[in-house]
């Protein structure tokens, strides 16, 4: 269902978030990050002049390379379009992120080594979403990967990761019943008779 229908209003500007995972012939995983902010109207800026509708305010990129345990092991940040020259000079500190993990704890670490005077905030908010995004790209994949390998022996036990996530991946709920009963801990289902 939809927002509901929104008051008179006039569209000032628009942020777009893209995040892209892809997996390389050698292995490892890309996971791609896109932010560009756009006006409806023109502006003044001291370094750009006029910015014109429509021309992004900020344009950025990040790329991140991914072992399969989500070992971060190349990095690169770009910075296209920026409100200040200077901006796009802080891109080189982003490899402090070389030798990370994309685990639980990254958005506190990804802040202690980039935030601030010693990052760029438009590319330190894009590293949530790419995070999110390597693990829709990964752990899909190798799921499947291992659902092919193992199509010919018995399932696996082991403790699903995503297990206790999220609200829909708690241990007694339907889901989670369902997607790997060797975990389910809520009540015997009824069966109605």
């Amino acid at each position: 269902m939809p927002l509901s229908e929104p008051a008179a209003r006039e569209p000032l500007h628009t942020r777009t978030v893209t995040c892209n995972g892809y997996r390389r012939s050698d292995g490892l995983w890309d996971i791609e990050g896109h932010i560009t902010d756009v006006k409806t109207y023109a502006f003044d800026n001291d370094w750009r002049g006029t910015v014109q509708p429509g021309d992004p305010v900020h344009d950025m990129w990040i790329r991140l390379t991914l072992t399969d345990d989500f070992l971060v092991t190349a990095v690169e940040a770009v910075t296209d379009k920026s409100p200040f020259e200077v901006c796009g000079g802080i891109t080189g500190n982003f490899q402090r992120l070389v030798g990370l993990k994309v685990a639980p704890g990254w958005t506190r670490k990804v802040r202690e080594l980039l935030g601030g005077a010693e990052g760029c905030t438009h590319l330190v908010e894009l590293l949530g979403p790419v995070a999110t995004t390597a693990f829709q790209t990964i752990y899909p994949a190798r799921a499947r990967e291992r659902n092919r390998r193992q199509e010919a022996g018995p399932p696996s036990n082991e403790r699903p990761r995503l297990l206790d996530s999220c609200h829909a991946f708690r241990s007694d709920g339907e889901a989670v019943r369902r997607l790997w009963p060797a975990h389910y801990t809520g009540p015997a289902p009824r069966h109605e008779g």
